[in-house]
């Protein structure tokens, strides 16, 4: 990873650099962070020789070789203290909250709009709208293309971004052509490295923001971490990742809750971490207790379920959304908790 001695190094000077790694058999790649430009080597950077040359330019600080198989995403990598922001929110200064319907019903329009006021008066700062659903039975509602209308339309009238799930190329440009915020990778797609490369080269030098969700069958962290490299790489470095739940379930609950890798992840990753609750317990009732372990477990986020009527949405809204009321208290709880576990002074209303 090479750091300029400048924000960001000219034309002139990439071409340079490039000619050095390319023949080494690397490729650079710029990464853009909120405060500076970094230039990661992909390949193998070892060589002493290239390093030497690279080192020895006049407008070069420094090379940082980093021995893990993520070194962008490795907490020791210069992207560090890259901050992530969205909606006028950085993320990790605050209880970073999205919420919204699991499935937005294209029949119902009026409780998608409904529910996107609740959440901003909650105090949410992302709407989480399901436009196209992964679903194991084939003959279950998949999702519509119109709700992405709807999903826009929301964003519009509450001035908040949107975050919406993508499965596939063609899903990715409509998401982006229409102005899609947060695109959602979900657990079905965490290893599709192909659809990962995909995101990353399509949303490079972009201000898009990718939630990475946790595989239902993921074991290691590592395996996690170098899923979000694949996007990462490509030059966009705005990542959350985002804990959801594996397999096999617990006894009672929709999966196995796993936001008690908050730490382990912090320990490998300057990534924030954004937990989906919902997910985890699939019920509405365990959301709110799920919620405050994240928040005490060190999450800097919450994504949840919520809709302004849960008994007449569609999906798994009538069994894990929030309600109104139930979403302002976690939110309000929440950031007392998050108050109390940072060692601020005063509490936050």
């Amino acid at each position: 990873m090479i750091l300029p001695k400048s924000n960001r190094l000219s034309a002139e000077q990439v071409a340079e650099l490039t000619e050095i790694v390319g023949e080494f058999g690397c490729r650079l790649q710029p990464i853009i962070g909120a405060m500076r430009t970094i230039y990661a080597i992909l390949g193998d950077e070892r060589d002493v020789l290239m390093i030497n040359r690279i080192e020895g330019l006049d407008y070069i600080d420094r090379v940082d070789r980093i021995q893990s198989p993520f070194k962008l995403m490795d907490r020791r990598s210069d992207l560090a203290s890259h901050h992530i922001k969205i909606g006028g929110v950085t993320v990790s200064e605050e209880l970073f909250v999205i919420a919204g319907q699991c499935t937005i019903d294209p029949k119902n329009p009026g409780y998608f709009y409904e529910t996107a006021e609740m959440v901003k008066e909650a105090g949410g700062h992302v709407i989480r709208g399901g436009v196209w659903k992964p679903r194991t039975n084939p003959y279950s509602f998949q999702g519509d293309v119109k709700s992405l209308d709807i999903l826009m339309e929301a964003s519009r009238r509450t001035g908040l971004p949107v975050d919406a799930e993508v499965m596939d190329e063609d899903q990715l440009k409509m998401a982006l052509d229409a102005g899609v915020h947060m695109l959602q990778i979900g657990a079905r797609n965490a290893l599709n490295y192909s659809l990962l490369r995909s995101i990353g080269a399509a949303i490079a030098e972009t201000e898009t923001v990718v939630l990475l969700k946790r595989g239902l069958h993921m074991g290691p962290i590592n395996e996690f971490i170098a899923a979000a490299e694949y996007i990462v790489s490509f030059g966009n470095p705005n990542i959350l990742l985002c804990p959801r739940g594996t397999k096999p379930g617990l006894d009672g609950y929709r999966n196995h809750p796993d936001e008690s890798i908050t730490p382990l992840l912090k320990e490998k990753s300057w990534a924030p971490v954004v937990v989906d609750p919902s997910h985890s317990v699939g019920r509405a009732t365990y959301v709110p207790a799920c919620a405050m372990a994240a928040i005490a477990y060190g999450a800097d986020g919450l994504c949840m379920e919520a809709h302004v009527e849960p008994s007449k949405g569609i999906g798994d809204d009538p069994k894990q959304a929030l309600n109104p009321e139930s979403l302002s208290r976690i939110i309000r709880q929440g950031r007392e908790l998050w108050n109390l576990t940072r060692g601020a002074t005063t509490a936050i209303a």
